[in-house]
């Protein structure tokens, strides 16, 4: 059994809940595994890339010129033609881009290290728990945009560097509210 002195924090089963910013230990703040979930949308992603290429071929090779008629719109003509084919690979393209995004902004955990003074963010990943990426930045550099009580589905994380938010789905479990508040919870400007 660890022992650790008891203003900072305790010990209760498997779970240390903190009451200081600067934990003797690393803690995991925020985890939730969506290995199932990102799978089946790596799978519906890459259906919707095949189809929209094989509707690109499609447009590519079977559209046919019929600038004979004059009755009809010439959807064979190589405007169309190339249109076609470019606005189903862009579709395609479009959807997994998307998909990967999600994936890379989704949050699997959140661990504040030993000292309080460095996080480490970890990203979902369709290869399974652990899989994602790691981002491990100082604490200044984090900070929640919205409070976790304020947001109905996802708690947006800002970390410095990073064009986009980074996601923690309210479906996933804060193991030490108040610490989480206090750290990574807090709006700093970044």
């Amino acid at each position: 059994m660890h022992t650790f002195p008891t203003a900072c924090c305790r010990f209760t089963g498997f779970l240390i809940l903190c009451t200081s910013a600067q934990p003797p230990r690393d803690v995991t703040l925020f985890e939730h595994d969506r290995t199932r979930f990102f799978r089946l949308l790596s799978v519906f992603c890459g259906g919707q890339f095949v189809f929209w290429t094989y509707l690109a071929h499609f447009a590519y090779t079977g559209l046919k010129d019929t600038s004979g008629s004059k009755e009809k719109m010439n959807l064979g003509s190589n405007t169309w033609r190339y249109g076609f084919t470019l606005g189903c690979l862009a579709i395609g393209a479009g959807i997994v881009g998307l998909g990967a995004l999600f994936c890379r902004r989704s949050v699997s955990k959140v661990v504040l290290h030993q000292g309080g003074r460095m996080v480490t963010v970890c990203t979902q990943s369709p290869l399974g728990s652990g899989q994602g990426r790691r981002i491990t930045v100082p604490l200044s550099q984090v900070a929640c945009h919205a409070h976790r009580q304020e947001t109905t589905s996802f708690i947006p994380l800002r970390v410095k560097g990073h064009k986009f938010y980074f996601l923690l789905d309210k479906e996933g479990t804060v193991n030490n509210a108040r610490l989480f508040d206090i750290t990574v919870g807090a709006y700093r400007p970044v």
